[in-house]
């Protein structure tokens, strides 16, 4: 595994950074607090008509990204926005530049899927062009088409698309595990040289949210969700940008294919191999598969990973079992029990072992050549390697931390 980097955080601006709310406290009664103060006046401190002219991009720039990124294909996007200029020319309204653009993201199956209502309250508040759905439209296809088309039509003297493009920002409205796919295609751009990088905010929908919790955008979707949104999107549009560190993992197995890999995992590449193997100071075999992928929350081994893939796949075949963070919760509580986490002796079943029957842990220190082995005690049950201080929706590993610490220890 190696640190590959800075990318967008969730609280901060976009890859490299996440957009992050002034308050940075992390812990679980802050969601509490959020959302009820969602529900009394101060969602209604946003104007409507102030967010429109900050975030929503001139008529023919939206349709252009639109098009592009629905024909998977930049032209069409240039095309459509030279139409939009001759209906400008005829009376069609034309908006100026924009202060922040915001495109946001929409992954209905998140959490208490409120997807559908909220992709609604947004096309109310900004516009239907700047809002995509995450079960139509992939990051990437926006990435590859959409940035793109902007990039296109500047490169031709569209001063509005340059201005769009430098200061573009994004919104992901869903769990921790759709933000970093979101951040994951982001920092494609880093590796095209196509910066700058968009920064990232987030509207939490997920059930555990702690990419959310770390950078002050809340660990709960708010009761008062309708006008709370208008507070995301201002928040998204002004905030200070703070910065998230990336880590590359690789994973070597046996010869053969994951059936159904996750969209966080790639197959390595024979041309690839040389370089991850210089990178991490281990050679790959070439008889095995790898895989590698990109982790911003935490990395974890044990028990707890195996609760999560129960849940994700339930969630697959029972979806209507999954509902809410409360009714999740309860199902992750019931995997836990099931896979030992609190009383299930660690030599019972091969399925509930402790690591250190199943696992050798290796670390290399700074400035240091030679591998050296972790002794894993007989009682640990998941090994989580951490990147940042909340874990499993809002728990601090190391308790409470001081603000005083935290700035020396982070910053």
């Amino acid at each position: 595994m190696e640190r590959a980097g800075e990318v967008s955080a969730a609280a901060g601006n976009g890859n490299g950074a996440v957009r992050r709310s002034p308050s940075t406290a992390p812990s679980a009664r802050v969601s509490i607090w959020e959302s009820v103060r969602a529900c009394g006046i101060w969602g209604k401190e946003v104007d409507k008509a102030e967010l429109r002219r900050q975030v929503v991009m001139p008529l023919h720039l939206r349709r252009a990204v639109a098009a592009a990124v629905a024909a998977k294909d930049e032209a069409a996007g240039v095309a459509a926005a030279s139409a939009a200029k001759e209906g400008a020319g005829d009376g069609e309204k034309e908006e100026g530049p924009t202060v922040a653009p915001l495109v946001v993201f929409v992954n209905s199956r998140s959490g208490g899927r409120h997807g559908p209502e909220l992709k609604v309250r947004l096309h109310e508040l900004i516009t239907e062009e700047q809002v995509f759905d995450l079960s139509v439209v992939k990051p990437s296809d926006f990435v590859h088409y959409g940035l793109s088309c902007l990039e296109r039509l500047a490169d031709q003297g569209d001063n509005c698309a340059k201005a769009a493009r430098e200061k573009i920002r994004i919104v992901v409205a869903g769990g921790d595990g759709t933000v970093g796919w979101m951040l994951g295609c982001l920092s494609d751009l880093y590796k095209m040289k196509r910066e700058p990088v968009p920064p990232t905010g987030i509207i939490p929908l997920g059930t555990g949210n702690d990419l959310a919790r770390s950078f002050g955008w809340g660990g709960s979707f708010p009761f008062g969700w309708r006008s709370a949104v208008k507070r995301y999107l201002s928040k998204a549009a002004t905030g200070p940008i703070c910065r998230l560190d990336s880590w590359q993992t690789v994973i070597q197995m046996p010869e053969g294919e994951i059936k159904e890999s996750p969209y966080s995992l790639k197959k390595v590449e024979p041309a690839d191999r040389l370089e991850i193997s210089q990178a991490n100071g281990t050679e790959l075999s070439e008889k095995a598969s790898c895989y590698k992928g990109v982790f911003y929350n935490y990395l974890s081994i044990g028990m707890d990973a195996q609760v999560a893939y129960g849940f994700h796949h339930l969630r697959d075949e029972k979806p209507y079992l999954a509902q809410g963070p409360v009714a999740n919760k309860l199902i992750y509580a019931g995997y836990s029990c099931t896979q030992g986490w609190f009383c299930t002796p660690c030599t019972a079943s091969p399925q509930l072992r402790g690591l250190k029957n199943i696992l050798r842990l290796y670390i290399k220190k700074v400035n240091c050549s030679e591998w050296e082995q972790v002794q894993m005690p007989s009682s640990v049950r998941s090994l989580v390697v951490l990147n940042l201080y909340n874990y499993g929706s809002g728990r601090h590993p190391w308790g409470d931390l001081k603000p005083e610490y935290l700035e020396k220890r982070f910053c």
